[in-house]
C-alpha cells in the first residue's frame, strides 16, 4: 500500500480537496518573511498554488509523479529493497493542515481512501470515458471539483 499512499498524496498535491484556506491571527505576529500580521487579520494560503511551486516540488511539478513521495533501497535509506514512504513537512503540504490544527482524522482518511482504492482496483479496471488528450477543467470552490465531473468506465477484471 506504500505506492497507493504516495499516489493519494500526489493526487492531493495537485488537486487538494480544499484549494484555499485561511486563518485569523489571535495575536500580533510576524511571518518568516518579515510581514507584520495584526491581531484579527485574516491570512489566506493556497494549497492548490503551493502544490505547483517549482521551488518546493522541482521543475517537474506539473507531472503526476508518486515517486516523489518514495525512497528506494538505491537511495541508501531502505535496506530491504522495497519502497518506503517519505512524508513532507505539513506546512509545505498543508492538505490536512499543520501544527495544533492538524486534521485529527488524517490517518483514518488515508485508511479509508486506501481501502476504497484497493477494493475497486482488485475487481475492476478503471478507464476514462473521455478521449486521450481530454483535460478536465478544475473548479476551485470551497472544495475542489471538475467541471462536468470525470466520467470513467469500470471493466470487470478477468485475471
Amino acid at each position: 500500500m506504500v505506492y497507493t499512499h504516495a499516489s493519494l498524496c500526489e493526487s492531493m498535491r495537485l488537486y487538494p480537496p480544499v484549494p484555499i484556506d485561511s486563518k485569523v491571527a489571535k495575536h500580533d505576529d510576524v511571518l518568516p518573511d518579515g510581514t507584520v500580521v495584526k491581531k484579527g487579520s485574516r491570512v489566506c494560503y493556497h494549497p492548490y498554488a503551493m502544490g505547483r511551486l517549482e521551488v518546493l516540488w522541482g521543475s517537474d511539478w506539473e507531472k503526476f509523479k508518486p515517486e516523489r513521495w518514495l525512497e528506494s533501497a538505491a537511495d541508501g535509506a531502505n535496506k530491504n529493497g522495497k519502497w518506503s514512504f517519505v512524508g513532507r513537512d505539513p506546512y509545505t503540504y498543508p492538505v490536512f493542515q499543520a501544527g495544533p490544527r492538524i486534521c485529527l482524522g488524517k490517518d483514518m482518511a488515508f485508511l479509508q481512501m486506501k481501502r476504497v482504492v484497493a477494493g475497486i482496483l482488485r475487481r475492476f479496471k478503471v478507464v476514462p470515458v473521455a478521449d486521450d488528450g481530454f483535460e478536465p477543467v478544475f473548479i476551485a470552490d470551497l472544495t475542489s471539483k471538475m467541471k462536468g465531473g470525470f466520467p470513467v468506465r469500470f471493466k470487470e477484471r478477468s485475471d
